[in-house]
């Protein structure tokens, strides 16, 4: 995830000159804080938001209990960690559930937030919950969004309500109808969006939201767009009271700013973020996670939630035994990195793994589609022997591997070398407290 990497990268910094000090000094305090200011202001976040958070961590941090502290660094750490929790939520905050099914999502968001693609991810995400989710197409101007729904309704294996370019608001309480009388569990609608707000558009949500009053109004906001977003939510919230707020494109190039201003601004708790294209990368938002993640502190939770999804429990049963009989193959190391490319790629899940992100220097790069082709050729070009000792190839047989997979010697080497580096990480990550196999 290319979120907060810069912000991340600059409070380690911050944090990393402060270890280097026996005692901290109300002056080397109040230093590392404007540092600390200047780096949320150039990932985007929110001034208002930034001083208060300032001030907030140095009023805890500039006293006696601090000050004459023998580990005083990692108390100010421990203090900003609580301070950024606080500052996104506190904690997750979960959807409503009707008394009386079902339970109407209605979402809302400006044209090319990723708001369809959204309610797509929300009706999976759902139905791996055991729940049935009708997805209801409101938003009846943009070209192609109806079939657009209908798509990632098929991926999703959910049910698409759609009346064609009708009356929104009518099209609304008729999904409503329909999902009682054939038992779903949940409505969630796609309503329009517009690429600014407009009055038509507000009027019409108003309507949807009078005609079917939805236990939960989720706005769809684009990370990627800092600032605006948190603009937008604010002026969706102020029309529409929003219950809760969805996150898109977290996996994108961006400093992350809307993220921690978004909560404060507007009141309304993160409820999900997406982290990806897939329809399966839709995750809750956890503002502890996400805290733990900015300060380089990892994230086992959320890791060990997307192995559950991509491994099953009798893979990684036998992958331990192989772990403690020290019995790990190329066929094992292969069917990893696929495994691996499910959960968010490697770099990713070294992100995740507390000190682990700076240990091993395997690229992202290296686990892309077309690298994985190559390594499959590679390593199904070796013998049984070969795959379960790499040790007995010599240059010959890396001539013939080479050949026999259409790569080159060179390539041959970067897959041993990186095999011998994925046994190294492995082994790192089953001797880590906080993370069992």
């Amino acid at each position: 995830m290319a979120l907060f990497s810069g912000l991340s990268e600059k409070l380690n910094h911050i944090f990393s000159k402060l270890t280097k000090r026996g005692r901290l000094t109300e002056l080397e305090i109040k230093t590392a804080m404007r540092e600390v200011r200047i780096a949320l202001l150039e990932a985007d976040v929110n001034i208002s938001v930034v001083k208060d958070f300032v001030a907030k961590v140095s009023e805890r941090a500039v006293g006696e209990e601090i000050l004459k502290s023998l580990t005083p660094t990692q108390q100010v750490i421990k203090i900003v960690n609580e301070e950024l929790i606080s500052l996104m939520g506190s904690t997750n905050s979960k959807l409503a559930v009707s008394d009386n099914p079902p339970t109407v999502i209605m979402m809302a968001g400006l044209q090319g937030a990723g708001k369809t693609t959204l309610v797509g991810k929300l009706g999976l995400y759902l139905k791996k919950q055991n729940k049935k989710a009708l997805l209801c197409a409101c938003d009846v101007y943009r070209p192609a969004a109806i079939n657009q729904l209908k798509v990632v309704g098929e991926q999703a294996g959910c049910t698409v309500f759609e009346k064609g370019q009708g009356n929104p608001v009518k099209i609304a309480r008729q999904a409503v109808d329909y999902a009682k009388s054939y038992g779903f569990d949940y409505v969630i609608i796609d309503t329009a969006g517009r690429l600014q707000i407009d009055e038509a558009l507000m009027r019409e949500l108003e309507d949807i939201k009078s005609e079917v009053n939805p236990s939960e109004i989720l706005l769809v906001v684009d990370a990627m767009t800092g600032q605006v977003a948190v603009e937008v939510a604010d002026t969706f919230n102020k029309r529409l009271e929003v219950t809760g707020l969805v996150l898109t494109k977290l996996d994108g190039d961006t400093r992350g700013g809307a993220t921690l201003s978004i909560k404060a601004v507007t009141g309304k708790p993160v409820k999900f973020c997406s982290v990806g294209e897939k329809l399966g990368d839709l995750e809750p938002f956890y503002p502890d996670r996400m805290a733990n993640r900015i300060l380089g502190m990892g994230d086992v939770l959320t890791l060990i939630e997307r192995a559950q999804d991509a491994v099953t429990e009798e893979q990684a049963k036998k992958l331990e035994k192989k772990f403690r009989e020290n019995s790990f193959t190329l066929d094992d190391y292969l069917d990893q990195f696929e495994s691996m490319q499910k959960m968010g790629g490697l770099k990713d899940i070294l992100s995740m793994l507390p000190g682990m992100g700076t240990k091993f220097k395997i690229r992202e790069e290296d686990i892309d589609e077309k690298k994985i082709i190559s390594m499959r050729a590679v390593i199904q070009s070796m013998t049984k022997k070969e795959r379960e000792n790499p040790n007995i190839i010599n240059s010959s047989r890396k001539m013939r591997i080479a050949k026999g997979s259409g790569t080159s010697v060179q390539e041959v080497n970067r897959v041993l070398k990186n095999f011998e580096q994925s046994k190294a990480m492995m082994k790192q990550m089953k001797n880590n407290k906080m993370f069992r196999f």
